[in-house]
């Protein structure tokens, strides 16, 4: 049976400091091979670099997530350039716009929004995007910075199947977690059936987003199988199969 990679995970977050131990080094022997701990804010990038550092199948993405913009000023945004030279350093995020808050001010937000995909450009590294409530901007800032020739990946992905193929144009994956699991969740089921399994990684956002049947509780890696079920359901195809399809995406995204 193929491993798992979950590719955008927040194992540094406060949910996990009774057992982070113990939970990371049950992750190999359930069939998880590699995980991808994502940086939100400052301080999170530090935990994450720490992460990465002691485990050897933790990887790191460093980047400074909307809602934490309004931290960010240039000795920061210096510190974070200088991150990536790590091999395990593997993209630039999660970077976005996330309007359904009105803090930061979305001039803010968008701000450091481009200076982050402009860096992602010069250490060659991609994007993973966070997008709330903000399809629009977030789609007019990506082509003015031309984006499709920095590649990552949507986070979390909860719009439209139109909108799926204006991503899909500028060659981006999609990150599809727990929520594919929701009775409610029509819209993304109707968006991934669209998207070719080629687009496709799987994510957990733990501690966030855990699929039915642990809706509601912390989420980890482990719920991952869950996600690979109802994914095999709506493409109608066997669970190996996307199991396969979504360890070479997850490898081509981060270029390991």
């Amino acid at each position: 049976m193929t491993n798992i990679f979950d590719t955008h995970a927040h194992y540094d977050d406060e949910a996990f400091d009774g057992d982070r131990e113990a939970l990371l080094e049950s992750l190999p022997k359930n069939g998880i091979a590699k995980v991808v701990n994502v940086g939100s804010g400052l301080e999170a990038c530090r935990r994450t670099l720490a992460l990465m550092e002691k485990y050897d199948y933790i990887y790191g993405a460093i980047g400074i997530h909307p809602s934490d913009s309004g931290d960010l000023d240039e000795e920061s945004f210096a510190w974070l350039g200088q991150q990536y030279g790590s091999r395990k350093c593997v993209a630039v995020g999660e970077i976005g716009l996330d309007y359904y808050w009105d803090e930061p001010a979305r001039e803010i937000q968008q701000k450091w929004f481009r200076r982050q995909l402009n860096l992602a450009r010069e250490v060659k590294k991609p994007v993973i995007i966070h997008s709330r409530d903000a399809a629009r901007d977030t789609v007019d800032i990506l082509k003015e910075e031309g984006a499709e020739e920095i590649g990552g990946v949507i986070h979390c992905y909860s719009y439209t199947r139109e909108m799926a193929k204006t991503f899909l144009d500028m060659g981006f994956y999609f990150g599809i977690g727990g929520v594919l699991t929701f009775k409610n969740a029509r819209k993304l089921k109707e968006a991934v059936e669209y998207i070719p399994l080629d687009r496709i990684v799987l994510e957990t956002d733990c501690p966030y987003l855990a699929p039915a049947p642990n809706r509601g509780k912390r989420n980890s890696s482990l719920n991952i199988p869950y996600v690979v079920s109802a994914l095999a359901d709506i493409k109608g195809i066997d669970e190996e199969a996307v199991r396969q399809a979504v360890w070479k995406n997850s490898h081509e995204l981060y270029r390991l």
